[in-house]
């Protein structure tokens, strides 16, 4: 029997004071879609495109919501094909650069580099161990935002526990690892809209959304 402090994952996801153990997804019932099937709560959603429950982009454009999120818990899942490329943006400061969020990596496999692996924060913290399924199967991801803490949960393990107060210099890592980010990520914006980046990458292959869901935190 688990540890009665681990409670559920809406709670701890809440706090993002404890560790997350395996199977921590939360029952998502009730919660908000964070699309609507006729994608009338988004912004530019160019060829994006919901079908049989799945939303899938059509060219390279990033599909934004109209409202804004600060501290909140994301839910989704995803699949992939042979080289697709694509993420997840938080919080965006400016959904004209998609350098002003943080995005959480959506790929095949890892680039080459640990800060892009599946799960990482794009070029600022590689997930803690590697959780992707093979391509055509179905990932998990639930991302949590609360104030300087970022949390996901990918296919039942936390891969990322960070503080953003840990990046207090522009274009640097805590491990001393140069990044692309021009403004710190301790002073990033701490809310604004969530985006999925659309066909990236030289493949331009497709990947697939579903089931996602987001319950906003106080």
């Amino acid at each position: 029997m688990k540890n009665s402090l681990l409670a559920t994952a809406a709670v701890v996801l809440a706090t993002l004071s404890l560790p997350l153990y395996a199977a921590d997804h939360p029952d998502t019932k009730g919660w908000k879609e964070l699309f609507a099937p006729d994608l009338s709560n988004a912004v530019a959603p160019g060829r994006w495109s919901f079908a049989n429950g799945e939303l899938v982009a059509g060219d390279h454009e990033t599909i934004w919501t109209k409202e804004s999120y600060g501290n909140f818990i994301l839910d989704l899942e995803f699949k992939v094909a042979k080289e697709s490329n694509s993420g997840v943006f938080l919080r965006s400061g400016d959904i004209k650069n998609v350098l002003k969020a943080l995005e959480i990596q959506v790929h095949e496999s890892a680039d080459g580099s640990k800060y892009g692996m599946v799960g990482a924060i794009y070029d600022a913290m590689p997930p803690k161990k590697s959780m992707s399924k093979p391509v055509g199967e179905w990932n998990h991801f639930t991302i949590a935002c609360k104030d300087s803490l970022v949390a996901v949960i990918f296919n039942g393990e936390e891969v990322i526990h960070a503080d953003l107060n840990d990046w207090p210099e522009k274009g640097r890592n805590p491990d001393g690892t140069p990044n692309k980010f021009p403004v710190a990520l301790k002073d990033y914006a701490r809310s604004g809209p969530i985006g999925l980046q659309g066909l990236h990458g030289k493949a331009q292959a497709p990947v697939w959304y579903r089931n996602l869901k987001i319950k906003p935190l106080p």
